[in-house]
């Protein structure tokens, strides 16, 4: 049998990116901030590190519990909560399940812990930025798409939870900026909603276009 003709463009090298586009785009990694993130809670505070660990477990929560059907969920988190080496009292255990699953039912944001929402999503692309072309790259905690809305959230692990969204530091309103920018261009007819979780005491918190709008890319 003769052998199979390969296609002209197979002979040929692609074409260059040009120089002065590359040179133009500034690079953007929002998951990695280049400056610091305000200080996190020490797991030698005064409170023997209860705050840091509480933190830490209920990021756990967020992270897998999702991932199983609804009615599973407070049955799943209990055992996870009753193991030994987190050594806390029912009592604990009580407040940090009903706080957990108090964040994945609330009615504004329950298409992100919803059966078909997206954990550790990965994002990559290019946006029109103020000072042109950026070229955007980051991981998501959270990611869902529901009806005519992409909801998209950022868990903030032991650190303090702001008051309000005027008190959210300018680092994470650039961060989920460069994400709601970069959304916008994938789901171009879709809302953008923008959240971050405080997981010290399982707060969600919505960050409003407006603020967003004036720290965007």
């Amino acid at each position: 049998a003769e052998p199979a003709r390969l296609p002209a463009w197979a002979h040929s090298l692609p074409p260059s990116e040009p120089a002065a586009e590359r040179a133009a785009m500034r690079p953007l990694a929002p998951s990695g901030p280049s400056e610091p993130e305000p200080a996190a809670l020490s797991p030698l505070g005064g409170d023997r590190g209860q705050r840091f660990r509480r933190g830490l477990i209920t990021h756990k929560l967020l992270e897998h519990l999702p991932d199983l059907p609804p009615d599973a969920r407070a049955s799943a988190g209990r055992r996870y909560l009753a193991r030994p080496v987190w050594n806390l009292s029912e009592a604990e255990q009580h407040a940090i399940l009903e706080e957990t699953m108090a964040v994945m039912s609330a009615p504004e944001c329950a298409p992100l812990f919803a059966p078909g929402s997206l954990a550790e999503v990965a994002l990559a692309g290019v946006v029109d930025g103020a000072e042109g072309p950026a070229a955007i790259s980051g991981q998501v905690d959270r990611l869902a798409v529901a009806g005519e809305r992409v909801l998209v959230v950022d868990y903030k692990t032991n650190r303090a939870p702001p008051a309000d969204e005027a008190e959210v530091p300018a680092l994470y309103l650039r961060q989920m900026a460069a994400y709601r920018a970069l959304l916008a261009e994938i789901y171009p007819d879709y809302r953008i909603e923008c959240y971050l979780l405080w997981t010290d005491g399982a707060r969600l918190m919505q960050l409003s276009p407006a603020r967003l709008a004036a720290h965007a890319p």
